[in-house]
């Protein structure tokens, strides 16, 4: 079981749900537990086939995997991905009706697409930053336009983690870490845009006390209010990510850089709470919140390279 944690990177799935919590505030619906969980099923699928993809040069690098240590066969987790992959699309069909199912089926080619030939081209960190903007655009359901700031900022973070992946094995040139903090600052204007954004529409009337579509944003006394706690989080996932990946530039040691790639992985979910919290849901960015230190805790028990 615990070769099986590793191989899916169990505790780096707590940065998954925020996706589609945010895709669903910024489209004013409430986020569907359901399709959350689809979103974790596709995550796992995609770190399974991700070192079944790599077993040849893991056994040379990183023999210490699952894999290539022996504790989980090959055809074990291709079937487990596999498997994963299958279920997510259920779920998301379950959860999310012909809509879900058809942004979930473009959330699963473009993993497989990634893990099976794309993340080795110059393509490989926009193809990883895609998926996490369809999950994202899962989440907002028929109104994923509302979305799309939300899931740029998102996939902006995830562009940044991935070129630091590229250089897990044999450290990071200055170049790349400079590359990290572009993505990182750029993720945090994205969400502040997408955090500023007018919602007056959102709201019956302006002089109103609630909102009439079920509180699902702020009416426009409360926007102040949200858009501050946004900015304190949008800063707080600033000095989670910014001071590890700057580090980098003076020690680019292969060890710093994975410890900047689990760490990068974590610091979405700041910047998801601050999306959500940007859209007047303030209970759900702070359970988000709530996850960030388990997943810190659980990572460090569960320690996977």
């Amino acid at each position: 079981m615990r070769a099986l944690l590793e191989l899916v990177r169990a505790p780096a799935a707590l940065s998954v749900p925020g996706d589609t919590m945010a895709g669903a505030t910024a489209a004013g619906r409430r986020p569907a537990p359901g399709l959350a969980l689809a979103s974790v099923l596709m995550y796992w699928s995609g770190m399974a086939l991700n070192d079944w993809s790599d077993r040849e040069a893991d056994a040379v690098e990183r023999p210490e995997r699952p894999i290539p240590s022996g504790r989980v066969r090959p055809g074990a987790a291709l079937g487990l991905a596999a498997a994963l992959t299958g279920a997510g699309l259920a779920t998301a069909a379950l959860a999310g009706g012909r809509r879900g199912l058809t942004v979930a089926g473009l959330l699963a080619g473009a993993v497989w697409a990634y893990d099976l030939g794309l993340k080795r081209t110059a393509a490989g960190p926009a193809s990883m930053a895609a998926c996490r903007v369809l999950d994202v655009l899962l989440g907002a359901g028929d109104q994923a336009r509302a979305a799309v700031p939300a899931a740029l900022a998102i996939g902006a973070h995830t562009y940044g983690i991935s070129v630091l992946g590229r250089a897990e094995v044999a450290g990071a040139e200055r170049g790349t870490a400079e590359r990290a903090l572009v993505a990182s600052a750029a993720a945090a204007a994205l969400a502040a845009a997408a955090c500023v954004r007018d919602r007056a529409a959102a709201c019956a009337h302006d002089r109103a006390a609630t909102c009439a579509h079920d509180q699902a944003a702020p009416c426009s006394r409360d926007r102040a209010t949200a858009r501050a706690g946004a900015g304190v989080l949008i800063a707080g996932y600033l000095a989670f990510t910014l001071p590890v990946q700057a580090g980098l530039r003076t020690r680019p040691e292969p060890e710093n850089v994975r410890q900047a790639v689990r760490l990068g992985i974590l610091g979405l979910i700041p910047l998801q709470a601050a999306a959500i919290a940007g859209g007047g849901r303030f209970a759900t960015a702070g359970a988000l919140l709530c996850s960030l230190p388990l997943g810190k805790w659980l990572s460090s028990r569960l320690a996977t390279s």
